[in-house]
């Protein structure tokens, strides 16, 4: 059902609408993954203003007005994972952890709460950036390139190497004293 306010501007009411989006689009759900369906529904944000008489959906036109730009093209990145002796190449997507890609492609990597709190999944970056924003590692541990793969997500082509959880342990309780 679709409404006209005054402005002459449609009003979703509540439609199934597809978007590729990417980490940067703060009201995607996070746990849908690009072009798959979610239940849309009005926000003072999102407008779709009126051109001509709205036959088909190219008569409107999407207006974010969050002063964020909405990005369409997602390009995702080849993350070279090293566990157990092994390199195993994943495609990873930009709003995609790596650690969920991992299970997803039936690596056994040690993990826990997926939350980026417990440290049971750490990782040394080899190459490349990840944002890990999301994680709970303090500035100095993120800065000698270690990462949790639960809240890393990529920014660039990477190689990451899954390390002991001991490791990251004594790291971040060694710095977290200085």
């Amino acid at each position: 059902m679709t409404t006209f306010n005054s402005q002459q501007n449609l009003i979703l009411s509540k439609t199934t609408i597809y978007l590729k989006t990417s980490k940067s689009f703060p009201h995607f759900p996070p746990h849908k993954k690009p072009w798959q369906p979610f239940l849309f529904t009005p926000s003072p944000s999102f407008v779709l203003t009126r051109h001509k008489l709205p036959t088909e959906l190219s008569s409107f036109k999407l207006n974010y007005k969050a002063g964020r730009s909405l990005k369409t093209v997602v390009r995702s990145y080849k993350v070279v994972i090293e566990h157990e002796g092994q390199s195993t190449e994943l495609e990873v997507e930009p709003d995609e952890t790596i650690l969920s890609k991992a299970l997803d492609s039936g690596l056994t990597v040690p993990h826990d709460c997926k939350l980026g709190v417990c440290m049971t999944c750490p990782a040394k970056l080899i190459s490349g950036s990840v944002d890990q924003s999301d994680g709970m590692l303090s500035d100095d541990v993120v800065e000698r390139g270690y990462a949790l793969l639960c809240a890393a997500y990529p920014k660039s082509d990477c190689q990451i190497r899954v390390i002991p959880e001991e490791e990251l342990l004594s790291l971040q309780l060694a710095t977290a004293n200085d």
